[in-house]
């Protein structure tokens, strides 16, 4: 059976360092102690005025392609997972296809919120067990929230950060490695709860909107604080049933990057060992979709990830989106 193999992985953020003390300016208030115990983010990426998450697809995707020594005239696919993306029309992966000269690959955007990439990873690799015309086939999640941050609303401008990460992935046959399982699931009744709502056709934008700050991103109503924990531990345990694994037989754990407790619960609910589940949001803040392909290129090359290795990404963003999926490196 032919199944997609992780060849490589890479990731981009901004220069710009923003550190937790600019937001005790900022705001007026000591908030740096409350993300250091809380959340454990000590500093953050954000991007330029002149940078778009466009850009930081392009210095992923050509770090991503230098590690895998493959020709961006080889790739048959390009699957962008954002919601800050380069336009509201045409796709961020077609900017991205031209940028890099791309010229055989087709390319589209999906919008999972926070939980994009699981889902282009997903699908990514579907593409490439159904059909052999796809080889090779290139995954990126980006966030550039900053641009859609009001810097006067401590609930969102402290958490958010920006940045890019992804992977390639490659046809394989005969191989252990590649995708075991897999889990896309949604609760679309906490749709309102998290977001930016004006600028589409329910509210097109307007002067007035944007000088009421409507078209920024806005925490309207709190989550359950259960919600992810309940359903991160629900999909993994789903996905190792359906493997017929044991938990332990997970070697590494990548999740969704806004909440350390959130995770801790996860690992502990599961009787895993904290240390498995890698974590960067204490230097690069909360970077949505690209949280994940983040973490898993940091772990690589800091060299914790061997092959033959499992590993397991759980995503979970507004709508409310979640996908899980189990990969054999």
């Amino acid at each position: 059976m032919r199944n997609a193999k992780i060849l490589s992985t890479g990731m981009s953020v901004p220069d710009r360092v923003v550190k937790n003390e600019y937001f005790n300016t900022l705001l007026g208030e000591d908030v740096d102690t409350w993300l250091r115990e809380n959340v454990h983010i000590y500093e953050r990426r954000w991007c330029s005025e002149n940078e778009s998450t466009a850009d930081l697809c392009e210095h992923a995707a050509q770090q991503i392609l230098n590690r895998a020594n493959v020709d961006a005239a080889d790739i048959d696919l390009i699957i962008v997972a954002t919601d800050t993306p380069e336009y509201i029309s045409p796709a961020t992966a077609s900017v991205l296809q031209h940028r890099l000269g791309a010229v055989n690959a087709g390319t589209f955007d999906i919008n999972a919120a926070c939980a994009g990439f699981v889902t282009a990873l997903d699908m990514g690799t579907k593409y490439i067990q159904a059909d052999p015309q796809y080889r090779n086939v290139l995954v990126i999640g980006a966030y550039a929230m900053s641009k859609y941050l009001n810097l006067t609303d401590k609930k969102t401008v402290t958490l958010f950060a920006d940045g890019a990460g992804g992977v390639l992935l490659k046809s394989v046959e005969g191989s252990r490695s590649g995708m075991l399982s897999s889990i896309l699931s949604a609760k679309g009744q906490y749709h309102d709860y998290m977001g930016i709502y004006a600028g589409g056709t329910k509210q097109p934008m307007t002067v007035e909107r944007v000088e009421a700050k409507e078209h920024l991103l806005q925490f309207v109503h709190k989550f359950p604080k259960e919600l992810n924990p309940d359903q991160w531990t629900s999909m993994v345990r789903q996905m190792i049933k359906s493997s017929n694994l044991q938990i332990n037989d997970i070697d590494h754990f990548f999740i969704t990057q806004i909440n350390i407790n959130s995770i801790w619960e996860t690992m502990d609910r599961l009787g895993v060992n904290r240390e498995k589940a890698h974590t960067i949001m204490h230097h690069y803040g909360y970077t949505g979709s690209a949280c994940i392909p983040m973490a898993l290129n940091d772990a690589m090359e800091k060299g914790q990830i061997k092959e033959g290795e499992l590993v397991c990404f759980i995503g979970s963003g507004g709508g409310l989106a979640f996908a899980s999926a189990i990969f054999r490196i």
